[in-house]
């Protein structure tokens, strides 16, 4: 009985530090990091206040946590993505192709997650955010290194990242409300370009991509 009591005790915690995570991540979809505040969330996630700050001790903790999460989740999805892909070129830009779908299907997130002005003390937790992604698409790059040309896969990977970050989500990004689909593809087709892949079309390594909205 002490065992089961323990049991469930812990999946209650989990269930409530997933929940606080949730409601953070729904403030930065509708108001950006301002609005993850520790009231605000406690409200949202249905609990006191006092409650989060026993998980969390303060906003940039809470940040951190939020972001860790996302980030798992994104490169999750860059993985899955990849894993199903025939060879190392298609899984880059299937990787590259998702990245862009989902970023434009939660672009507010995305902003709020990567590129939005924030405090100087929650840059570290989305470095942290910036840096998985680079390394993700930095082994995605030296796995295919067989089919491009010679090239720093680490500086490939952050370059790729500074593409896809202003080209889908950054001051400069264009509306792509109703084009979604040819903006993910047009960005592939540069973006494997810039590595090196001057026939991605013609090889049909750009291809319309499904990937789950979650």
């Amino acid at each position: 009985m002490p065992y089961r009591r323990t049991e469930n005790v812990a999946r209650r915690l989990a269930a409530r530090h997933a929940a606080i995570i949730a409601a953070a991540r729904d403030a930065a979809s509708e108001g950006g990091m301002a609005a993850v505040q520790i009231a605000p969330v406690a409200e949202r996630a249905g609990i006191a206040a006092g409650t989060v700050y026993r998980y969390f001790p303060g906003k940039t903790d809470l940040v951190a946590a939020m972001l860790a999460e996302i980030s798992e989740r994104e490169i999750g999805a860059l993985r899955r993505a990849a894993s199903v892909a025939p060879g190392p070129l298609s899984a880059l830009s299937a990787a590259i192709m998702t990245f862009a779908v989902r970023a434009l299907r939660h672009r507010h997130l995305a902003y709020a997650a990567i590129a939005e002005p924030i405090e100087a003390e929650l840059n570290a937790a989305r470095l942290s955010f910036r840096k998985a992604l680079a390394a993700e698409f930095a082994r995605l790059i030296a796995a295919a290194v067989a089919h491009l040309p010679e090239q720093d896969a680490a500086l490939s990977a952050a370059a790729l990242v500074g593409l896809l970050i202003e080209g889908l989500i950054g001051p400069l990004a264009p509306d792509t409300a109703g084009r979604e689909r040819a903006v993910v593809q047009s960005l592939a087709l540069v973006a494997l370009r810039a590595l090196g892949v001057a026939d991605a079309r013609a090889r049909g390594l750009v291809v319309q991509t499904v990937v789950s909205s979650q």
